[in-house]
């Protein structure tokens, strides 16, 4: 007698079923004994892993049907384990139904045989009905599972770089990887505070020995953008397209996290390692921004710098092109006219500086006051906001989003209150300390590489103009005043008195 004809699926949905006994081995080595004990042999076997994806258990059933339907006249029937590993829906129970009423395809579960009559049918499709609501309860009670863990500030998914998930008395919590975790602060705080772009901070984690994986060394550049992009090192989570509080630990400050968002967001060109580029200077003749080069000349393989405005090639613009050299040499001039001559002069600057603290002081306070009040009438709107929740005026997303912005506002705010008891506390000392580096600037640059050069630049400078050859900087307080000298009557808010600045020696 020729052996009937079968084809058969077997699927697990979870490692907890496999647990269980319905592994894929045990379904197929089932699968195969009832071929035989039907007198026939499976010509066909699909599998699907409890790894694989609902799209890919979609494309597999939709394959088995198909192949059903063109080889209905060679096939006996269709084996499954059990009625649930058929179909995962009602809509899935129909196509089989289907295929056994108009082309005459019987399906047979090994495990609960029913017989191909009104009364077989109808419990068929009760435990079918059973494995549908089985399926969608178990959905929703997943969903309420996640929804607990957002409420609680957990992560409802898999940690992100940087964090791991670990099992705490049988509960799934998420503490900071020890290896990734100081990598993510670390590629912040470059990006934040070393003037690189996207692809030289890649570069640089690079070099460093920051590697993405032991088998990848290099982070993806999209993998990297979107790290940067990531509220959860902030110590947020992501939950149905919104960013809520949690309780994780995080990896990046709020401040240089804010500062990332904007360099990201200003999209400027950053040269690598080019003292004076990266938008520090301005074109006088056109308000283009200079930029440098590195030349390596063949002949005796000695490198040189060079900057020139970006817009350099326009017509009729100079043809102005200056060597680092140069620019270093103007920089260091005025370095040296910021010292000044004698111990005396020194010693009665210091008190100056110290005496005019205190009306900076009393202005930080009213700051601070300020700032008080707004981050209360803040914390109030988000009372209001609660309360509206609440009482269902308004919808969970709109509650979410707003409440995001307000974190947002309270972040910025407690920032700039922190910055405000800085200012209080520590700038006489900071004043003083910024005087003392005015007269050590010219052997601190000497000895300085790019990174603590850029540093010196952005604590002593606002900006740059490039007049033709000239480099004509605005300089920062109290920095200015040292630079036109301690005894010119211009400098910017009349830092120090008249009477003082007439004779600074009598003055003491």
């Amino acid at each position: 007698m020729t052996k009937k004809r079968f084809i058969a699926l077997a699927r697990v949905s979870s490692r907890e079923q496999e647990r269980e006994g319905f592994s894929l081995d045990i379904q197929v080595d089932a699968l195969n004994l009832d071929a035989e004990r039907r007198k026939g042999k499976i010509i066909k076997l699909w599998r699907i892993a409890e790894t694989a994806s609902k799209k890919d258990e979609r494309k597999t059933f939709k394959e088995l049907i198909a192949f059903a339907k063109r080889h209905a006249a060679d096939l006996d029937g269709i084996l499954f384990y059990k009625i649930d590993r058929a179909a995962r829906n009602l809509f899935d129970y129909v196509e089989l139904e289907r295929l056994e009423s108009e082309f005459d395809v019987p399906f047979f579960s090994v495990t609960q045989p029913t017989e191909n009559t009104p009364a077989g049918r109808m419990q068929r499709r009760m435990l079918a009905s059973m494995a549908s609501f089985y399926t969608e309860q178990q959905s929703l009670d997943v969903k309420g599972g996640v929804k607990r863990r957002v409420e609680e500030g957990l992560f409802p998914q898999k940690a992100p770089y940087g964090y791991r998930n670990i099992r705490v008395e049988k509960r799934g919590l998420v503490e900071i990887h020890p290896v990734n975790g100081p990598k993510v602060t670390k590629l912040f705080e470059l990006y934040a505070y070393h003037n690189l772009t996207l692809d030289q901070l890649l570069e640089r984690l690079y070099h460093d020995g920051i590697h993405y994986t032991e088998s990848v060394p290099r982070f993806p550049r999209s993998t990297l953008y979107k790290i940067l992009r990531d509220r959860s090192y902030i110590g947020e989570i992501l939950y149905e397209g919104q960013w809520r509080p949690g309780t994780h630990k995080h990896l990046v400050d709020r401040g240089t996290w804010n500062r990332v968002q904007a360099l990201l967001g200003e999209k400027v060109y950053r040269s690598h390692e080019l003292t004076y580029a990266g938008g520090l200077i301005q074109c006088k003749h056109c308000g283009g921004t200079i930029t440098g080069e590195s030349v390596t000349k063949k002949s005796t393989g000695k490198e040189y710098v060079y900057y020139r405005c970006s817009l350099y090639n326009t017509p009729g613009h100079p043809r102005v092109r200056l060597n680092e050299e140069k620019l270093d040499r103007q920089l260091l001039a005025l370095y040296d006219k910021m010292r000044l001559n004698s111990d005396e002069e020194r010693a009665w600057f210091v008190e100056e500086l110290s005496n005019r603290t205190d009306h900076e002081q009393a202005q930080a306070r009213i700051k601070a006051e300020e700032i008080q009040r707004q981050l209360s009438l803040l914390r109030q709107q988000q009372d209001r906001l609660l309360n509206l929740r609440l009482l269902g005026e308004i919808e969970e997303a709109t509650m979410s989003e707003k409440a995001t912005e307000l974190r947002d506002r309270e972040a910025n705010f407690k920032l700039q209150l922190d910055a405000c008891d800085l200012g209080r506390h520590e700038n006489a000392e900071i004043a003083i300390k910024a005087f003392e580096l005015s007269q050590n600037l010219r052997a601190k640059w000497l000895t300085a590489d790019y990174a603590e050069k850029r540093r010196v630049l952005e604590i002593v400078f606002l900006n740059f103009v490039l007049d033709d050859v000239t480099l004509v900087p605005e300089t920062r307080k109290p920095f200015d005043m040292l630079a036109e000298g301690p005894l010119v009557l211009s400098s910017r808010g009349d830092w120090i008195r008249t009477s003082d600045l007439l004779n600074p020696i009598q003055a003491r």
